[in-house]
């Protein structure tokens, strides 16, 4: 099978389901895959279906579907794509990290080899994009690191806001309002379950309070100076 738009984008919605399974768990949902994609189920199962058919996936009817050692590599050289492409939007062409995601989305279909090359080169090889996603090796190998959220951190800890996990450009705005992107050093006084919030001291050790939902999407790590 030729990796088409539709099935580097069923790719990337597997991944990103796998990387989201927990426990035991081992399959992704054919409901999660066709609600990522916006797409019928009956659909996502026949292309689900196509891709096992062509060794890029392990589907299992009724239960659901994980990428092969193949696909999970086709879905790093599209995840290393799309992330160089956001960084060099950001630091050359001077767009909004809250804008970029979407552009990505188009060009990461499109862009040669050879040119994103040639990004990753002129950028010094950089690691991350522009959101603490980490970029993957030109193998299509994609670095895993365990990081806690801001409702899973230590409190009264020095940490790192090390990646943001939801490319909704209001929530990144959001985020850089309140000094609160990738490379920024905070540290949670309080958790309040009542109130389902999270009180931290951010940038120039100014107060924030915001929600469990958008703490739970600030990926931290100890600041170790």
């Amino acid at each position: 099978m030729l990796p088409s738009s539709t099935v580097e984008n069923y790719l990337k919605a597997i991944y990103h389901g796998q990387s989201a399974l927990t426990g035991d768990e081992r399959l992704v949902p054919m409901g999660q895959v066709a609600s990522t994609l916006g797409v019928a189920p009956g659909t996502a199962t026949t292309m689900v279906k196509a891709l096992a058919e062509s060794g890029l996936a392990e589907y299992e009817p009724y239960s659901g579907v994980r990428l092969s050692a193949a696909g999970e590599t086709l879905a790093g050289l599209v995840l290393r794509r799309h992330r160089l492409v956001e960084l060099f939007l950001v630091q050359v062409m001077g767009m909004s990290w809250a804008e970029v995601h979407d552009e990505a989305e188009q060009l990461e279909h499109v862009v040669s080899e050879r040119l994103i090359e040639r990004i990753d080169e002129m950028l010094g090889h950089p690691t991350h994009d522009p959101h603490g996603d980490p970029i993957p090796s030109p193998e299509g190998a994609i670095a895993r690191r365990e990081l806690d959220t801001l409702l899973t951190c230590p409190v009264a800890t020095p940490l790192r806001v090390t990646r943001i996990a939801d490319q909704d450009p209001a929530f990144l705005r959001f985020i850089e309002h309140n000094g609160l992107k990738p490379g920024q050093t905070v540290e949670v006084e309080t958790r309040d379950a009542a109130a389902d919030s999270v009180r931290l001291r951010g940038k120039d050790h100014k107060t924030i309070t915001i929600g469990a939902r958008a703490a739970s999407k600030l990926l931290v790590e100890l600041d170790r100076g």
